[in-house]
């Protein structure tokens, strides 16, 4: 039970702060001796628009928030980037909420305090990694509930958090994988595309993934995709017809257009085609690329194939589960995790939240290699 009066403590020598509870007063100390500051860095959503610099500022005084009694306040340390951050910032996910409005999904770092029920469960120091709206701040207030504890902070425990689970429980519950089965990733090299390439491997199937270039090919060979083409240099459709004149039997689809209706024609007999996104048209004011419907229904029917669509939120019940399995796996080594940094981008490594902006259309020019992070200093300044 928080006590009803109010206590202060002063953070970083700005003016006097409220503290529900001189007992977890001291948990507002940064675990490595300094004072948490008032002030911190965050992007936010200003006008709703598909083009993230349209849309988003970056604030340099926002105040740092104050967990609540079942929150942990966690100081970010690496962040993830995802193509529906577009998305997010053209409010197509909830029409309701105007800006101004916080941005980003997930983020990795320590817990630098926390409310009393949250303490239960745990303490000041610990690495934790989370899906929140929000994260693209140096501060995040995190339900403790939605937290994963760590062993450390690590950019590839991020990859699974959005890109990982979106791909082991899509394929999961939908693919209906089993040994030999003929299984096409589009965009097989970025975040979500290289668990789906790994998962499908791990099932005995045999594994096709587009990308946009030999350096991806190569990526996709490392990580056991039995046929990578580079839709820059060869036709895909042409090769699948040709490689594989039975079809695809589940295509794990994330482009959308034209790579959206090659998926299509490309299914077998009982073929699944999931749908987990179509970022070829997000940055379109409608969000979407045209498609070639009107035949749709024909095509399905003449094979009786299926097209069913993925989103993540939707499945929140298996998500833990997910987590723990994935985690296992990255930790006994048998899943790789690859994080793009930035480094071989125009302007060096994504660092710092200005660089966000960067790394949002790194990812638009199809440039990443595994998922896009960007990593956030540590600029509190340790008295140990």
């Amino acid at each position: 039970m928080l006590r009803c009066g109010l206590f202060w403590s002063c953070f970083g020598g700005a003016r006097p702060r409220p503290i529900l509870d001189m007992s977890y007063s001291r948990h507002f100390l940064d675990f490595q001796g300094s004072s948490i500051p008032s002030s911190m860095k965050k992007l936010v959503v200003t006008k709703l628009s598909s083009n993230f610099r349209e849309a988003v500022v970056l604030r340099q005084d926002a105040p740092v928030p104050l967990p609540g009694d079942g929150d942990l306040l966690v100081r970010n340390r690496f962040i993830g980037i995802n193509a529906s951050d577009i998305n997010y910032s053209a409010g197509r996910y909830d029409t309701s909420v105007k800006p101004p409005f916080d941005v980003g999904f997930e983020g990795i770092g320590d817990v630098v305090a926390l409310g009393l029920s949250a303490s239960a469960r745990y303490t000041v120091g610990q690495a934790v990694t989370y899906m929140t709206p929000g994260s693209f701040a140096e501060y995040t207030v995190v339900p403790a509930k939605q937290a994963v504890l760590l062993p450390s902070v690590k950019p590839e425990f991020l990859t699974l958090m959005v890109s990982g689970t979106t791909a082991y429980i899509s394929l999961k519950e939908l693919g209906q994988l089993s040994e030999g089965k003929k299984v096409l990733v589009t965009a097989a090299s970025g975040g979500t595309g290289q668990f789906a390439v790994q998962l499908s491997k791990k099932a005995k199937c045999h594994v096709i993934g587009t990308c946009s270039s030999d350096e991806k090919a190569g990526f996709l060979k490392s990580i056991g995709c039995d046929h990578p083409i580079n839709y820059k240099t060869e036709n895909v459709g042409a090769v699948i017809k040709r490689d594989y004149p039975e079809g695809m039997d589940v295509v794990y689809e994330s482009v959308g257009g034209k790579m959206f209706d090659l998926a299509v024609n490309s299914l077998a007999t009982k073929g699944r085609l999931i749908v987990i996104g179509f970022i070829s048209g997000y940055q379109n004011p409608t969000g979407l690329q045209p498609v070639k419907a009107e035949m749709l229904p024909a095509k399905l029917l003449k094979k009786s194939a299926s097209i069913q669509g993925f989103f993540l939120n939707h499945y929140l019940s298996e998500y833990k589960m997910a987590m723990e399995h994935l985690l296992t796996m990255y930790e006994s080594g048998e899943l790789v995790c690859e994080v793009d940094l930035g480094d071989m981008s125009p302007e060096g490594k994504f660092t710092g939240l200005e660089s966000v902006f960067r790394a949002v259309d790194y990812m638009y020019m199809g440039k990443n290699i595994g998922k896009i992070v960007v990593e956030l200093p540590n600029s509190v300044n340790s008295k140990l």
